[in-house]
């Protein structure tokens, strides 16, 4: 048995080329996890911001980068879940350590990889599903027949919560940065897709809705957008935030949330209790994994790149030319 594994890591904060490979301990599971032998990892924002300093692990996690990833169980701890036996094809949610050749997950994090579905295919799931779920299902903030906007509709999150959307019920537009992405985004489902670098996306969306407002909006932008997306919802709407990559303060009016009955939120899923996750990963098995098993939903994944070139795959993730998920091929 090896007793050593390779991992990414990285001596010092900074630009992508701080990654290297390194060689570490095999890890063992303990009570109520499993060891992954992983097939691929997938890369996410929240792994650059954590590489440049501004994103610390919680307490307890790996400090190894990576939070999703698929591959096979090689071990299992004390007490691990019955359900799961050794050499079993999962993909699992983690609080860190997923760019490595084994990691350890939590029992209830991990979701088997859905029937037809390729260990590539799972590796783009975990994230951005349990993401979209958390926010748009799980409280329930998203019904059959609403007004849905995705802001960001080309990332991981983006592509899966425009399928899910659809697939319960909902319509959907959504922003991106290119004509290319937009056009992608009409295949995948949207009605409409607006350039937010050549047009006036608030006029699109309201032509779109023919004046009526959004029902619900998914954000990761923040900042200015906050006051474009209050004069956007209709009455009863929900905006959702899970990022703000143009800041995180922003102006309230009170009166506008008062007079729409306005539902502003938002949430972070990496620091929640295994037990919320749990739940979480339990309707998305009951809900969501069938509909990816009968291909109404399906990973985007926009490509695979070695875990050697890890540097590229950061690179690639920060110019934001990528449509759907980035995966390293860790053991593939």
């Amino acid at each position: 048995m090896m007793t050593v594994m390779r991992i990414v890591s990285f001596a010092k904060y900074g630009g992508a080329e701080v990654l290297g490979i390194s060689e570490t301990a095999r890890l063992r599971p303990g009570v109520g996890e499993i060891l992954i032998q992983v097939a691929f990892a997938g890369v996410n924002r929240a792994d650059l911001l954590q590489r440049e300093g501004h994103y610390p692990p919680p307490a307890g996690a790996s400090p190894v980068l990576g939070m999703e990833v698929s591959g096979y169980i090689e071990e299992l701890g004390e007490g691990a879940d019955v359900r799961w036996k050794v050499g079993d094809a999962v993909c699992a949610l983690v609080t860190g350590g997923g760019y490595a050749e084994y990691c350890v997950a939590h029992d209830g994090c991990c979701l088997p990889v859905p029937e037809g579905l390729s260990l590539e295919d799972a590796g783009a799931l975990p994230e951005a599903a349990f993401t979209v779920w958390a926010n748009l299902f799980d409280p329930r903030r998203l019904f059959a027949g609403d007004r849905f906007l995705m802001q960001g509709g080309t990332s991981g999150i983006g592509t899966m919560a425009i399928q899910m959307a659809r697939a319960f019920g909902a319509r959907a537009v959504a922003t991106a940065g290119s004509a290319e992405k937009c056009s992608f985004l009409k295949k995948l489902g949207c009605e409409a897709a607006f350039n937010y670098r050549e047009e006036d996306w608030v006029a699109g969306v309201v032509g779109w809705s023919r004046e009526q407002g959004v029902d619900a909006i998914l954000d990761m932008v923040g900042g200015d957008y906050f006051v474009k997306h209050l004069k956007l919802l209709a009455r009863d709407g929900r905006l959702v935030h899970i990022a703000f990559t143009r800041g995180n303060e922003v102006p309230l009016d009170l009166r506008a949330v008062m007079q729409k009955r306005l539902l502003i939120t938002g949430s972070t899923l990496r620091p929640r209790s295994v037990a919320e996750k749990m739940a979480l990963r339990d309707g998305l098995e009951r809900e969501v994994w069938p509909l990816l098993e009968t291909g109404k939903i399906r990973p985007i994944v926009d490509r695979v790149i070695s875990m050697e070139q890890v540097v590229e795959a950061h690179r690639r993730m920060e110019s934001s030319q990528h449509i759907g998920k980035l995966l390293l091929a860790v053991g593939a």
